[in-house]
C-alpha cells in the first residue's frame, strides 16, 4: 500500500467552485491538501473528493492571518514534497467591503507567498488566480513598487490605500493588480530555490461567485466584455484548472514571475473594440 510519503504533495487554497475544479484536476495519484476558511464548505469538499476516491485532507485556513497560512505550510512540508500549490480563495466586490478584499485577496496572497516559500523546495510551483481586472489598473508608480516590494506587515499600509473606501470594485482592482506584481518580485528568490510562481488571471467565470457578479452592479459592463471577446462565453472552472495543470508542470519550466491572462479575449475585445480593428 502506498503510504502518503510515497506521494508528491500537492495543496489548493480555496474549496469554491473554482478550487474544487483545481482538486479534481490535481488529485489523481497525490496526495492533497485542501485549505478553505469555512469549514462546512471543507467538509463537503472533503466528502465529495473522498467519496470519488481521492487521497485528501482538510484544513481550516483563514489566508488573511499569517499564522494560519503558515500552519497550512508547515503541515503540507510535514507529508513530504510538495509538488504545486494553488491558491484560489478570494472574495469580490459584490459581497465583500473594500476592507475585505484587501485583506482576504491582497494581503491574503502575501501570506502564501511567504509561507510557502519557507517551505519551497525544488521544481515546486505556486499558482496564484488574480484577475483580469488587474489588466486594467492605473496606479502610481509609488504604489506599484510598494505592491511588489513592501514588508508584509506594511502592505496595507500606503496612503492610496483606502480600506474603508466606499467602492469596493477599486479594492478589487488594486488586489488583483498587487497579485500580479507580488509574484513578479518574488520570482528572483523563488529562484533561488529552484522553485517557481505565477498568477493565472481570469476573465467571467461561470463559479456562483461569478454568476453573483454577473448579477451585481457590474454585471451589464461584465457581460458586455463577454459578448465583445473571442470566445463569446463565460469560462469554466476546468478552463482555469487546465492553465494551473499548465504552469505547475515541466512544459512551463522557463515560466515563472508572469501573469497567464485567461480570459477568452475579453481584455483584448475591450481594447480593441468590434469595428476597430483592421
Amino acid at each position: 500500500m502506498v503510504s502518503h510519503l510515497d506521494r508528491n504533495t500537492v495543496v489548493v487554497i480555496g474549496a469554491g467552485g473554482m478550487g474544487m475544479a483545481m482538486a479534481r484536476r490535481f488529485a489523481s495519484g497525490r496526495l492533497l491538501v485542501l485549505a478553505d476558511s469555512s469549514a462546512t464548505r471543507l467538509e463537503n469538499a472533503l466528502a465529495a473528493l473522498q467519496g470519488e476516491g481521492h487521497t485528501v485532507e482538510g484544513l481550516g485556513t483563514d489566508v488573511s492571518d499569517r499564522g494560519s497560512v503558515e500552519q497550512l505550510a508547515k503541515a503540507a512540508r510535514s507529508h513530504g514534497r510538495i509538488e504545486a500549490v494553488v491558491h484560489t480563495a478570494g472574495v469580490s466586490p459584490v459581497t465583500a467591503t473594500a476592507r475585505q478584499i484587501y485583506q482576504v485577496d491582497l494581503l491574503g496572497t502575501a501570506h502564501v507567498i511567504d509561507a510557502f516559500f519557507a517551505v519551497a523546495s525544488p521544481t515546486m510551483s505556486l499558482v496564484c488566480v488574480a484577475s483580469m481586472a488587474g489588466q486594467f489598473a492605473s496606479l502610481s508608480g509609488d504604489l506599484e513598487r510598494h505592491l511588489a516590494t513592501a514588508p508584509t506587515d506594511l502592505l496595507l499600509g500606503h496612503s492610496e490605500i483606502d480600506l474603508d473606501a466606499p467602492d469596493s470594485a477599486v479594492a478589487y482592482v488594486v488586489a488583483k493588480r498587487g497579485n500580479q506584481l507580488r509574484v513578479q518580485a518574488a520570482a528572483h528568490a523563488w529562484g533561488g530555490k529552484g522553485a517557481r510562481l505565477n498568477t493565472i488571471s481570469p476573465g467571467v467565470i461561470s463559479t456562483p461567485m461569478g454568476v453573483e457578479e454577473l448579477q451585481g452592479p457590474m454585471g451589464a459592463y461584465m457581460q458586455s466584455m463577454i459578448d465583445l471577446s473571442g470566445a463569446r462565453r463565460l469560462g469554466t472552472p476546468d478552463d482555469i484548472a487546465g492553465a494551473a495543470a499548465f504552469l505547475t508542470g515541466p512544459e512551463s519550466s522557463f515560466i515563472t514571475g508572469n501573469d497567464l491572462l485567461v480570459d477568452g479575449g475579453a481584455v483584448a475585445g475591450q481594447r480593441w473594440q468590434a469595428g476597430s480593428a483592421p
